[in-house]
């Protein structure tokens, strides 16, 4: 069998070159293959095309990369926590490519799979099916390219839409533990979009949290097979931020101002900025 580890994170992306496509694992701050995208940003790749559920935030995971202009077009499900994302989209510098959840994954499922494209319910009768959605804006304002109409058809009286899958040049992903034969394991929701993005792209590199010999990883566990994944490198960021923390608030903090009438309302949790959610 073949040793898939390379020396570092720069190592395993020195052949990724300008105007690549990459599948990127990970949901919203979970799972995300931060040294590699790291290591792809000091090394100055631009001009990319990014396969992704969202495309990170403002300052982590892909949004580093966006900021300074190196993301040309990607294809994206949510996209809501990222201001830089909807400035470059709003002003025609970003291209956009929104795709339903689901779709996103199976799109990427598919190409893994070698299918070349299937059907789907999800947005047969919106603009998604139908086309005109808007993907790029021009510098005024006016839509500079827009979705075309996908093929529909009829099943046991149902209407489907014909979605053709992705096969990305790369794949960048997150994994809990791997060996040196490329075998994944994926920790709790982590196993989000890594499994798919690694199995769709032509060339998967997997930073791994943990790395263990051949023979470790017990093989009902392996998630991800080492057929579908080139390169290993071990993460050299052990951060892991949380998006939004909600916290409860402690029993000596349960009531609320009083109404008029002497009773207490009970507020809802607190968020980690302070503010209190809405009473019950």
């Amino acid at each position: 069998m073949i040793d898939k580890v390379v020396a570092s994170a720069a190592e395993a992306v020195k052949d990724i070159p300008d105007g690549a496509s990459l599948a990127v694992g990970g949901f919203g701050l979970c799972g995300i293959p931060v040294s590699l995208i790291d290591a792809l940003y000091q090394q100055g790749t631009t001009d990319l095309e990014t396969v992704s559920n969202n495309c990170g935030v403002d300052d982590w995971g892909l949004g580093i990369l966006l900021k300074d202009g190196r993301i040309r077009r990607t294809i994206s499900s949510y996209v809501g926590e990222n201001k830089e994302f909807a400035r470059q989209y709003l002003s025609g510098e970003l291209e956009v490519v929104l795709t339903p959840q689901g779709t996103l994954a199976e799109k990427l499922r598919a190409g893994g799979a070698g299918i070349p494209a299937f059907y789907t319910k999800a947005g047969v009768g919106t603009q998604v099916s139908e086309g005109g959605l808007p993907q790029k804006y021009d510098a005024d304002g006016n839509v500079a390219i827009a979705s075309s109409p996908k093929e529909v058809r009829t099943f046991n009286d149902a209407d489907y839409v014909l979605e053709e899958s992705l096969t990305p040049d790369f794949g960048l992903v997150h994994a809990w533990k791997g060996d040196r034969h490329g075998n994944l394991v994926f920790h709790a929701t982590a196993m989000n979009f890594n499994p798919l993005c690694a199995m769709a792209a032509r060339t998967t590199i997997a930073e791994v949290e943990e790395l263990v010999e051949p023979g470790e990883l017990d093989p009902e566990h392996i998630h991800t097979p080492g057929i579908f994944v080139q390169r290993v490198v071990l993460a050299t960021s052990s951060e892991k931020r949380i998006e939004k923390r909600t916290v409860a608030l402690s029993s000596t903090m349960k009531t609320g101002p009083t109404t008029e009438t002497g009773s207490t309302l009970e507020t809802g949790p607190t968020t980690a900025s302070g503010q209190a959610g809405a009473g019950r």
